[in-house]
């Protein structure tokens, strides 16, 4: 195997990987905003993941990001940090984990349509044909367990999609240079100063009664979903590319489905499964398609 071709196996691994941390993401937030508030809980755990930020980059010595990275981490910050956890935790108030899992699949298409506008990489017709055809099995799949219609917490989930797919691009191209552990880490960092009082005032008027489940919920999304899964998928991307890498997200949705079925009792019927090997098959044939990746400059 060419190293080349190593370097790609090796990105889709790890992020392969970060999108097992990730599938859980949906699950652990429909149990938790079962007794907490939905904005509490999408800022509440990045503070918590942002303090276990400032202690990894303590101890690893971290030397501060330059002033040409921290547009790019201000945007990771706005996608990953912000945006994405924020509209997932509002319509995971409405909508089950599953209905949620199906709509962001279409995650894969927006982070290669922002890898492609942003930085320049080329994906081949092939390749654009394969994304669309596994994002239009998903969008037909979330259609089908809706009756044919889109909910009012759709929109939460595709603004939760649009954020993601601008934060993965921009953080996986960063951590081309930095690594995954500081693009995310710093990402973090970079919000505590507004999120820690909008935090603390969300929780003085709210309150923060809630059971040992529901707290063990965001323990899960603070400390995986919103950091230690972003080692492997920025570590991913940055090794694999951002448009090939980002179709093994394609996977996801089945992951949850399979995840809200053993944690909440959500319904997994077996045409759920013919869509999964639908997908499975779409991301094998991308796999294969050529894209071409503009070196750094």
């Amino acid at each position: 195997m060419s190293k080349p071709n190593l370097q790609e196996s090796e990105g889709m691994l790890f992020g392969l990987i970060g999108v097992a941390i990730f599938s859980l993401t949906l699950p652990f937030t429909r149990m938790a905003v079962a007794e907490l508030n939905p904005v509490f809980i999408a800022l509440g755990r990045a503070v918590v993941a942002a303090a276990a930020a400032a202690l990894l980059m303590w101890q690893m010595r971290a030397p501060w990001p330059n002033r040409r990275q921290w547009p790019a981490l201000i945007v990771t910050a706005l996608g990953c940090v912000v945006g994405f956890p924020v509209f997932t935790s509002l319509a995971m108030r409405y909508v089950p984990a599953a209905h949620g899992a199906v709509v962001v699949g279409i995650l894969p298409l927006a982070t290669a349509l922002c890898g492609a506008v942003r930085f320049g990489e080329r994906p081949s017709t092939g390749f654009w044909i394969s994304a669309a055809t596994g994002s239009a099995i998903v969008v037909g799949f979330a259609l089908w367990q809706g009756g044919g219609t889109l909910q009012l917490a759709d929109l939460a989930l595709f603004l939760a999609v649009l954020a993601a797919g601008i934060g993965y691009a921009e953080g996986g191209r960063l951590s081309q240079t930095m690594g995954g552990q500081q693009v995310i880490s710093w990402a973090l960092i970079v919000s505590m100063p507004i999120l820690l009082p909008v935090t603390a005032w969300l929780a003085w008027h709210y309150g923060m009664s809630a059971s040992p489940k529901a707290w063990g919920a965001f323990a899960y999304v603070s400390l995986f979903s919103m950091f230690i899964g972003f080692f492997f998928w920025y570590k991913g991307l940055a090794l694999g590319g951002i448009a090939r890498v980002g179709q093994v997200q394609l996977l996801q949705p089945f992951m949850t489905l399979v995840a809200a079925a053993l944690l909440l009792g959500e319904t997994l019927e077996w045409r759920t499964m013919l869509f999964a090997l639908a997908i499975i098959a779409v991301v094998a044939v991308g796999r294969r398609m050529p894209i071409r990746r503009r070196a750094l400059g």
